[in-house]
């Protein structure tokens, strides 16, 4: 690798960090005018035209408000925890791919550019590890902020995870035995139909009813994986006040705002990417060129509007229905579907 393979890699990191915050930031807009015109209102119009300086807004008011420190806490961990929620959520978008490749002249010779950060063999495995790590960030906030309710909220988080995110890889395990492969450029690829001499994009998704069946499992245990509501309990405000971010203030409970909506981001982006066709577009499109990254995030607003309108839409489940959804429901149907998928291979190679 020479320095221009560098300076490429440098900037494609640049590029997909500025483009992760910047959806981010745009993407509590987004929810607020979403849930503005289902509650028949405005939302945020006042910060700039069409109120699209309200995220710069927010991030100000943030910044300079007083950043209180409770006297009880464990000062390293209650400092961490939010680092570590929003750390965990954009090293996942590493691997996502955004587009196929591009070539350019450098250095007087051309270069075919992959347009992703890194094709990991694994992706998969490294998304379930990164993903089982996040949940830290919210269990050490709720342990080290010292309040019960707080310890309350990150002990929810984790028997959460644990429930859904045997569902979430029932789920990823149906993609790859429809695609053969562990990396998520290879599984982008493999979602296409081969007529009359033309490749066709064919998500996952539409292959039935395997394909449908697992991207609800998997769409499902999203919700449950990023706390968005009704899987919300883990910050219940009609219990525990906050639940894990109860002590935060400033900046610090900016971080978890930033790691919830950032995550939501993320999880739209491999829903996308595993069952969606990725940065692939639609057979219907014909001819019309439309660029891989335009495509991506075309399927996470898409995504990012599902989550924000089931949130405004269904009521908080209670504790003992989250489990039962994910134990009883998720589980028994992921593995039903798993075997379905063997059979088809079976029968139809």
């Amino acid at each position: 690798m020479d320095w221009i393979d560098v300076v490429i890699m440098l900037v494609k990191i640049l590029v997909v960090m500025v483009a992760w915050l910047t959806l981010t930031a745009y993407n509590t807009l987004y929810e607020r005018k979403v849930c503005g015109y289902i509650q028949s209102r405005y939302g945020p119009n006042r910060a700039g035209p069409l109120g699209l300086g309200q995220p710069i807004a927010d991030a100000l008011k943030l910044l300079m408000k007083e950043d209180l420190m409770p006297g009880a806490v464990n000062r390293v961990l209650f400092v961490a925890a939010p680092i570590i929620a929003i750390l965990t959520a954009i090293i996942m978008f590493s691997a996502i791919p955004f587009g196929g490749s591009i070539t350019l002249t450098l250095g007087g010779q051309e270069r075919v550019i992959p347009l992703h950060i890194a094709n990991i063999n694994v992706g998969i495995l490294y998304i379930f590890a990164i993903s089982s790590i996040s949940v830290y960030g919210i269990v050490l906030g709720g342990w080290s902020s010292n309040n019960k309710y707080s310890l309350l909220g990150g002990l929810r988080t984790g028997a959460q995870m644990i429930s859904y995110e045997l569902a979430m890889g029932l789920g990823i395990i149906t993609v790859v035995m429809m695609t053969g492969s562990l990396s998520l450029v290879d599984i982008v690829s493999e979602q296409v139909i081969h007529v009359g001499g033309k490749t066709l994009p064919m998500w996952n998704m539409f292959k039935l009813p395997h394909g449908l069946i697992g991207f609800v499992i998997f769409l499902i245990a999203m919700f449950a994986e990023t706390n968005r509501a009704p899987f919300d309990l883990p910050e219940a405000e009609q219990e525990l006040v906050a639940g894990y971010h109860t002590e935060y203030s400033a900046m610090k409970f900016g971080g978890f705002f930033v790691a919830e909506y950032g995550n939501m981001i993320t999880a739209s982006a491999i829903i996308a990417t595993l069952y969606m066709g990725g940065w692939m577009g639609l057979p219907i499109v014909g001819t019309l060129y439309i660029p891989g990254f335009i495509w991506l995030i075309a399927k996470i607003a898409f995504l990012c509007f599902v989550f924000i309108w089931v949130r405004w839409t269904i009521p908080r489940f209670r504790y003992d229905q989250l489990m039962s959804i994910g134990w009883k429901i998720l589980l028994p149907v992921g593995l039903a579907n798993v075997f379905l998928v063997s059979i088809i291979n079976y029968i139809f190679g």
